[in-house]
């Protein structure tokens, strides 16, 4: 039997001591942080040395280079200028440990392109929260199987619909346009612009009437704005690298708050056409009342083993493509309309050539779409110099050998700058110049494949291209049909790269009616 001094001792080690637990407490603290500093320091000199092939712009010790590159067109223009001092590829450090090796020679990205090597696990886990684990960030086995279920959504008998329902979104804002002309000063077209890609991507892909365009407030717009400004946010602030940290912070509290909208956006969405669909699972029966659409196939879609999608893979997929599918489309078609006021010449050649084809009528139909030869180039052009999705970014799972010898290990994390490949001189000649015949057949011919890059290339290229380039062509033909447009030189545009490439004060331009 214990005697009464052991069973005092035994009790003094198991009652509470505020002391003992706040100096256990310091003491896991303290070994926690060593651990985060040794594993973080040693991250920085294994990349020092993965990238020591790869010159570079000099480092500040706590910012890196994310300093130079402040929020407003200085960041574009900076990475221009270092594309050019340090050609092929440079290192970009996001703060004192983190770096990507920045692409900027087709070549490079050729070789990161062709493989299947999956996105970045420090950009593009930022937007998981918002948008799942969709076809953007997933990868291996399960890329590739969403993949193979998704791609029927894009065939371009599911798409000939579309072209209708996009040109109705776009009819919409151009009544807008008008009543907003008529004050008599310039107007900012990227909101209007992104309501109607909105207002076509819920049409399109879900057959979803949201009135987007008249609720000009629309709270999921909104949030929309928010999510891409606070992704960008967390990404150059190192702090807010640390997830607790962006959680307890007031702009992690935002962030939530915009995800919350975004994500009842979509419930609503799928709500609705699950009890559509209750009693009508197969395609052929949906498709003997109305056209087919994205959301069509997600649910009905089946694999080898008569798998489909769980409920919340399909949720991530129409956030992704709700996102991907409005918000770059803005931006592309934003960017177009602004290359059309400051460049009249080809704005006048593409209108003559849109009168032609639609002889008088108010709509687009499928077959115009491939007539509009000259409109096309230029749209191309403006998205060289106008890329929606300004670089890419992956992570590699295997060391990687470029054309000139050079090489980087797997775990590095490489970033791919199309808006610097879209202007390297060594395949653009004049590149700052705005030239559409560019992309004649003649001078495309012999043209490296991954100069052009708006859509990404390779297997984990943008799935949606034809749909948002269709888009783009079926607004570009309305606007330019009915508006003449001009630029406002009190507001130039003061590009900033965010998810998708924005304008920090908006796009205005000046409308005046097509007699």
């Amino acid at each position: 039997m214990a005697s009464s001094g052991e069973q005092v001792a035994r009790l003094s080690w198991f009652s509470w001591d505020p002391t003992r637990l706040l100096h256990l407490t310091a003491t896991f603290f303290l070994a926690y942080i060593l651990l985060t500093a040794i594993r973080l320091f040693r991250r920085r000199r294994w990349t020092m040395d993965s990238f020591a092939k790869f010159p570079g712009p000099q480092l500040h010790w706590l910012y890196g280079n994310v300093h130079e590159y402040p929020e407003d067109e200085r960041a574009l223009n900076n990475l221009y200028k270092y594309s050019k001092e340090y050609p092929c590829a440079c290192p970009f450090w996001t703060g004192p440990f983190n770096a990507f090796l920045l692409l900027t020679h087709p070549a490079y990205a050729k070789t990161i392109l062709s493989s299947t090597e999956p996105k970045d696990d420090v950009a593009y886990k930022f937007i998981i929260p918002w948008i799942g684990d969709g076809l953007l960030v997933l990868s291996g086995q399960k890329w590739f199987r969403h993949r193979r279920l998704l791609t029927p959504g894009f065939h371009y008998e599911i798409l000939k619909p579309y072209v209708k329902l996009v040109a109705d979104s776009t009819n919409v804002m151009l009544d807008k346009l008008e009543r907003l002309m008529q004050k008599g000063s310039s107007v900012d077209i990227y909101q209007h612009v992104s309501l109607m890609s909105l207002d076509s991507i819920m049409k399109c892909a879900f057959s979803y009437n949201s009135n987007c365009q008249v609720d000009s407030e629309n709270s999921y717009i909104k949030a929309v704005y928010d999510l891409s400004y606070l992704t960008n946010l967390r990404f150059r602030c190192f702090p807010y690298h640390s997830d607790l940290i962006f959680h307890l912070s007031p702009h992690g509290f935002r962030f939530r708050k915009a995800c919350k909208v975004a994500h009842d956006h979509t419930a609503k969405v799928i709500k609705q056409r699950k009890k559509m669909l209750k009693n009508e699972k197969e395609l052929e029966k949906i498709q003997q009342k109305r056209y087919l659409d994205f959301l069509d196939i997600l649910l009905c879609a089946r694999d080898e083993d008569g798998n489909g999608l769980s409920d919340k893979d399909i949720c991530a997929e129409v956030d992704t493509f709700m996102f991907e599918g409005h918000d770059t489309t803005a931006s592309g078609i934003s960017w177009i309309m602004y290359c059309m006021a400051i460049y009249p010449e080809h704005q006048t050649k593409c209108r003559e050539e849109i009168l032609h084809i639609l002889n008088g009528r108010n709509t687009v139909e499928w077959n115009d779409l491939s007539q509009m030869t000259y409109t096309t180039m230029t749209i191309k052009e403006c998205l060289r110099l106008y890329p929606p999705v300004p670089l890419v970014a992956r992570k590699l799972t295997k060391q990687m050998n470029f054309f000139d010898g050079r090489s980087i290990p797997a775990e590095s994390l490489v970033g791919i700058n199309i808006y610097c490949i879209h202007r390297n001189e060594e395949f653009w000649e004049n590149p700052e110049v705005f030239d559409p015949l560019r992309f004649s057949p003649e001078r495309s011919a012999n043209r490296h494949p991954h100069a052009f890059l708006p859509f990404s290339a390779g297997p984990r290229n943008c799935i949606g291209q034809h749909f948002a380039m269709n888009e783009m062509k079926v607004a570009t033909a309305l606007i330019l049909a009915h508006f003449e447009l001009t630029p406002d030189p009190a507001n130039r545009p003061n590009k900033i790269p965010q998810l998708v490439l924005r304008s920090k004060n908006g796009i205005h331009l000046n409308l005046k009616k097509v007699i």
